[in-house]
């Protein structure tokens, strides 16, 4: 598995702590930024991520702001991106079996490092169940290719 990673500078400190969880996990990943503190625009940071997963460089993206809000958008604007944004392991779960998404979006003036990884490992070690969850993700996809 590879792993896109992104953040603004909303979400610089639990950009890090994911290349921790993913370094320790042994998963693949590459860092797009920002690694800076000064105001950044989220959408420079959302769409190449988006764009790497969709074109498939990238099995998955995460990405961080300092709500999650932004990335989120800016991502599910890429076709083929299924961008959740979550805040709770339950959600990491379900966003995987039922919505079969590929890119995750947090905040982190939302949630704490602690959580972040929890939701992370749930979200990463999460399998798509298919069946009746699969028809629905095929409306969205049918919709999208209009």
């Amino acid at each position: 598995m590879k792993v896109a990673l992104a953040s603004d500078h909303g979400g610089v400190n639990l950009l890090k702590e994911m290349k921790n969880l993913l370094e320790e996990l042994n998963i693949e990943y590459e860092d797009f930024g920002c690694n800076c503190e000064g105001s950044v625009d989220y959408p420079d940071y959302a769409v190449p991520v988006a764009e790497k997963v969709a074109n498939g460089e990238f099995d998955k993206g995460i990405l961080i702001c300092g709500t999650g809000i932004g990335m989120s958008i800016a991502a599910n604007k890429v076709k083929g991106i299924r961008c959740a944004l979550v805040h709770d392991v339950f959600t990491a779960k379900v966003t995987r079996q039922h919505n079969d998404t590929n890119v995750l979006a947090m905040g982190e003036r939302v949630i704490g490092p602690g959580l972040a990884r929890e939701i992370a490992m749930a979200w990463l070690q999460g399998e798509f169940e298919g069946g009746r969850h699969a028809r629905r993700v095929e409306k969205i996809s049918e919709y999208e290719n209009k």
